[in-house]
């Protein structure tokens, strides 16, 4: 090691040494002002606790005794990323630029990720985001998994509007995790995030959901319109995009997507698709390669505000409001008219324009759905079936 990483703290003139060993010798001793009495506690330090030994012995008894309620939860945590972690993945991809860097040409990107393998029907799936794999080719994914193995997937599918993907895998010996329900998450629920943060692999994390039905988020230049995003404290960063949200069951409730961030790394708010919502895509994708949207026959009114709420006899600002209604459509059927506010659709209460737009795009084609509506101040309700959306239809 060079001399260069050592250095004196400080040097005392030759003349002040002398008077500082003067000092030392003739100093008189400093005698207790009472012997046997305790001596004095700087108050620095007894600000942090007692410090005889009778009382820290007691605090450490008492330490241990509430330690054991913590370290119980700790066990669960610990299960559950031993549970999960063997069907987390890590994902790499030469996907093609967003635009040629030169004419005629395009330099292929890579992009990192995580996944989770589950098990749809009967086929083994890695469940990822489509930005991560985007437009990739199989052969230029590589997925690595738990246990050291390099496998890549057989087929990619994706869906942009809601940023899915599933790449379908062959490999007998792939551990799989189980699916949860999102539906039945509350605000404040713990949770833990797994992936690859910073090309980390296999990392976990561990927070709550902050908070559910995020949408209409600036996700930059990706055409993901259809949002419904649950919201975790759970650190996520770079890398952790496609990897699983989990339950403190060890069940897949949803996939980590994006964050909000200012400085690119973590700062508490997270964002993952629900896991009933990506499966309803997945399926789709898996049995039949592309996913049919249900339609309804609206136009909805993207200004509607507090003011119009309230002039609409609303005390809130809730619902949509109808602009126009799409000839021979499901909502022409039942009789809905320009002006309507739709307030409710089954039975959730419609929050905005993108709310309703999102439920109808994630409904089953040809179901019967219960729609409330307000018009002059009456409120009524009528049942529309759901028909396969056109071609360059809307909602």
């Amino acid at each position: 090691m060079s001399r260069s990483n050592f250095r004196f703290v400080g040097r005392i003139p030759l003349g002040m040494a002398w008077l500082c060993l003067f000092l030392v010798v003739s100093a008189p001793p400093a005698w207790p002002q009472s012997v046997g009495s305790r001596p004095a506690v700087p108050a620095a330090l007894e600000k942090y606790g007692p410090v005889s030994e009778a009382e820290r012995a007691e605090l450490v008894r008492e330490l241990s005794e509430k330690a054991s309620v913590l370290e119980a939860q700790a066990a669960v945590v610990r299960l559950v990323a031993k549970i999960v972690g063997p069907a987390v993945v890590h994902i790499e991809a030469q996907v093609p630029a967003r635009r040629a860097l030169q004419a005629g040409s395009a330099r292929p990107v890579e992009e990192t990720g995580s996944g989770i393998a589950v098990k749809l029907g009967d086929r083994l799936c890695i469940l990822t985001n489509r930005h991560v794999v985007r437009d990739a080719a199989p052969d230029k994914v590589r997925i690595y998994l738990a246990d050291g193995r390099l496998i890549q997937p057989t087929e990619i599918r994706g869906d942009p509007a809601t940023d899915v993907a599933v790449l379908t895998v062959d490999d007998p010996n792939l551990v799989t995790a189980e699916i949860g329900n999102s539906d039945k998450l509350e605000i404040g629920d713990f949770v833990l995030a797994f992936g690859s943060p910073f090309g980390l692999s296999h990392s976990v994390t561990f927070g709550i959901i902050s908070g559910k039905g995020r949408r209409a988020l600036d996700l930059g230049d990706s055409n993901v319109r259809l949002q419904d995003f649950l919201q975790t404290d759970a650190a996520i960063n770079p890398g952790n995009s496609g990897g699983p949200l989990v339950d403190l069951r060890g069940r897949v409730i949803g996939i980590n997507t994006a964050i909000a961030s200012n400085s690119g790394g973590n700062e508490g708010i997270g964002f993952a698709i629900p896991i009933n919502s990506f499966l309803w895509v997945a399926r789709q994708l898996v049995e039949s390669g592309t996913v049919r949207r249900a339609f309804l026959g609206v136009t909805l009114d993207t200004s509607f505000d507090a003011a119009a709420a309230k002039a609409a006899g609303l005390n809130a600002r809730l619902g949509a409001r109808v602009v126009t209604i799409t000839p021979d459509s499901p909502a022409s059927a039942v009789g809905l008219q320009p002006g309507d506010v739709i307030l409710r659709f089954d039975d959730r209460v419609v929050e905005d324009d993108d709310h309703l737009i999102y439920m109808v795009n994630t409904s089953e084609i040809g179901k019967q759905v219960e729609l409330q509506v307000i018009r002059a101040g009456q409120v009524f309700n009528v049942t529309a079936t759901l028909t396969a959306r056109p071609d360059s239809a809307g909602l």
